[in-house]
């Protein structure tokens, strides 16, 4: 037994060598003490003051101390762990065997209440001496303590594990490995698994030289004061789980899960930084408008038509933040520009006008055709604004004034619609003549073209709206058809699927404006405002595809294989876009600032934009079939580029 017990304070935690150099300058003065029946070399070593002779009965009363402990009740535990909680202080006398009596004692006495012992005057207090528990085998490594004294700081552990919900309780992720006597507290309590009733601890703080361990500063303030480890990379892992954990939670409608996780993932979310900060900022609040479902539902984080203006400030600012816009007007115009080659009269359809950025740049280029420019039709569409203002009639001015300063036959007209699905055909004709401007019989029909960037996705959420606007579009005989669309799929599969393809898409997207904004920043300054509103842009669209469902839900993004067979069930042919326009494309990128990680690649005829290997968005341009009622002559000179 005494051997056993000499073995528990060797192997009960780490080797000290303070405590190895008090051991050898007791010398043999020690050992013959022992061999006498003095105090145990080895407790004595520590500051104990235990004989020899007593060692058997020390141990057996430890046995009793274990044995007391293991089987109270759960409510004697509670009354034991309230009443060592308590503002009362416990001392580690040097006497043990008069120690474990008292516990002992304690452990005996009534536990409703447990009223504290009087403690009789201690001796000067060593400090304490490990317990080593033979059930659980839960060790401290703690410091050695100065002769100056030694305190016991009872810790009352919560009573039980919160669960996250009845029927969903995912696992948590390891925590970090902290260095040997620091304690971790977890940034979430929600992370952290609390241990039963039964396996409640008392943790014993002890005061140390100002040389023996990292927990000197601690323990010589009033209150010890936590040490946080964070592991950025792994709490980034964790992060990315928790929000994969929420979108599951959702599907199963296991609300209850849903609401604990996304507010661990609002703490996690803290140590992050960049793009991963913010993205995954914009899903937590689109995980908590789809679990609390705020009235009124559409507002500043969703997509409505009553944000029209906001939505153009909006697209404005990300236009000039990311080659992402100006890529789809330049490889769309490239390819109007070919299909109106030779053609003195050219009617343009464009289904989202907003700002009319994309023309310009094309009045431009027909300007300095060989032979002088076309006369040129412009029909804008948009929606209706909140302020019943003007806007599309503000933005034909403006495009006036410029074909005017380079001589072009300019003529506009703007089309409010709250809907594409509301177009007529007529409604895309001359207004008086039909395809005629003048009515001549003589006169050249227009060559018209349809333009889309960003639009045909929104008409998914009703059935039959995409069919009736490619139907009216088919009937207008338009000589070619550009498109511009999201290359995603946020309109199929599951929520969880859904929410997948999301996060990893809106994740490149955000990588891609925060390294575009620092080369900005490093080139000329000014960047990072037009960053903050183009992440505001895209955080809107997070909010419709991942809070949203059934006709609110509008960002219906499609890959490009979703939207060829769309095309070609409703009668539209591809028309392969040059290679003239990629290497334009190209060159465009180069100037851009952060243009390195941007990709350029053709893709059966059409163009795709990205960053590093993930494409983002696509251009392709269509064509109305023969067999479909299309004009065989604006087919053969379309086949013809």
């Amino acid at each position: 037994m005494k051997r056993e017990h000499q073995d528990a304070v060797d192997g009960g935690g780490s080797w000290h060598p303070e405590a190895a150099a008090m051991e050898d300058e007791k010398g043999k003065g020690t050992m013959g003490a022992e061999e006498d029946g003095g105090d145990d070399e080895l407790l004595a070593a520590l500051g104990y003051k235990v004989r020899s002779s007593e060692m058997a009965d020390v141990a057996q009363k430890l046995e009793q101390l274990e044995k007391a402990m293991g089987s109270s009740t759960a409510a004697n535990d509670d009354a034991l762990v309230s009443h060592l909680a308590s503002d009362t202080v416990h001392y580690n006398p040097s006497d043990i065997a008069t120690w474990v009596d008292n516990i002992l004692w304690e452990l005996n006495a009534s536990p409703t209440p447990l009223a504290p012992r009087p403690p009789s005057p201690p001796p000067p207090p060593p400090p304490a001496v490990p317990l080593q528990n033979h059930h659980h085998q839960r060790h401290f490594d703690l410091p050695l303590a100065g002769p100056e004294q030694s305190t016991i700081t009872t810790v009352d552990l919560p009573t039980a594990p919160r669960r996250l919900a009845d029927n969903y309780d995912p696992k948590p992720l390891p925590a970090p490995h902290a260095a040997a006597g620091r304690i971790v507290y977890g940034s979430d309590a929600q992370s952290v698994v609390a241990p039963s009733p039964r396996d409640r601890k008392r943790m014993k703080v002890c005061s140390s030289p100002p040389s023996s361990s990292s927990t000197t500063d601690a323990a010589k303030s009033d209150k010890a004061l936590p040490v946080v480890v964070v592991d950025t990379q792994e709490a980034g892992i964790r992060l990315v789980h928790a929000l994969m954990a929420c979108a599951e939670a959702v599907q199963q409608e296991s609300l209850k899960a849903a609401d604990a996780l996304v507010k661990q993932i609002t703490v996690l979310n803290t140590s992050q930084g960049g793009a991963m900060r913010k993205v995954a900022g914009y899903f937590a609040e689109a995980l908590t408008r789809r679990i609390y479902r705020p009235q009124p539902h559409r507002g500043v984080g969703c997509s409505s038509r009553d944000s029209a203006a906001l939505d153009n400030i909006l697209h404005q600012h990300f236009y000039e933040s990311s080659p992402y816009l100006k890529f789809a007007h330049f490889t769309a115009n490239q390819a109007i520009l070919e299909a109106f080659a030779g053609c003195r009269r050219v009617h343009v359809v464009d289904f989202g006008m907003r700002q009319g950025l994309q023309w310009p740049a094309l009045l431009q280029a027909l300007a300095l055709r060989p032979g002088g420019p076309p006369a040129f039709r412009l029909t804008g569409i948009g929606p209706p604004q909140p302020d019943h203002s003007g806007a599309l009639q503000e933005v034909g001015w403006k495009l006036a004034q410029l074909a005017g300063t380079i001589r072009i036959d300019f003529r506009y007209r703007g089309l409010v619609a709250a809907s594409l699905a509301d177009l007529e055909p007529h409604m895309l004709l001359d207004p008086n003549t039909g395809d005629c401007s003048d009515g001549g019989e003589d006169e050249e029909p227009e060559a018209v073209a349809v333009n889309s960037v960003f639009e045909l996705h929104g008409l998914l959420a009703r059935p039959g709206a995409l069919e009736k606007v490619l139907g009216t579009v088919r009937a207008v005989q338009p000589r070619i058809v550009t498109v511009v669309e999201q290359e995603a799929n946020h309109n199929g599969g599951t929520f969880v699927e859904r929410f997948t393809e999301a996060l990893h898409y809106y994740s490149t997207m955000f990588d891609s404006l925060e390294g575009g904004a620092l080369a900005a920043d490093a080139a000329c300054g000014g960047g990072r405002r037009d960053q903050a509103l183009s992440e505001v842009y895209l955080g809107r669209q997070i909010c419709n595809v991942v809070s949203c469902e059934g006709v609110e839900r509008t960002e219906r993004h499609e890959a490009l294989a979703q939207w060829r067979a769309r095309m070609g069930r409703a009668g539209f042919d591809p028309v392969a876009i040059g290679s003239n326009a990629f290497k334009q494309a190209s060159m465009l990128l180069a100037l851009f600032a952060g243009g390195d990680g941007y990709r350029v690649e053709e893709k059966e005829g059409c163009l795709t934009l990205g960053w590093h290997t993930r494409p983002l968005i696509a251009t392709s341009a269509w064509r109305v079939a023969a067999s479909a009622g299309g004009d065989p002559i604006a087919a053969a000179a379309a086949a013809a580029l």
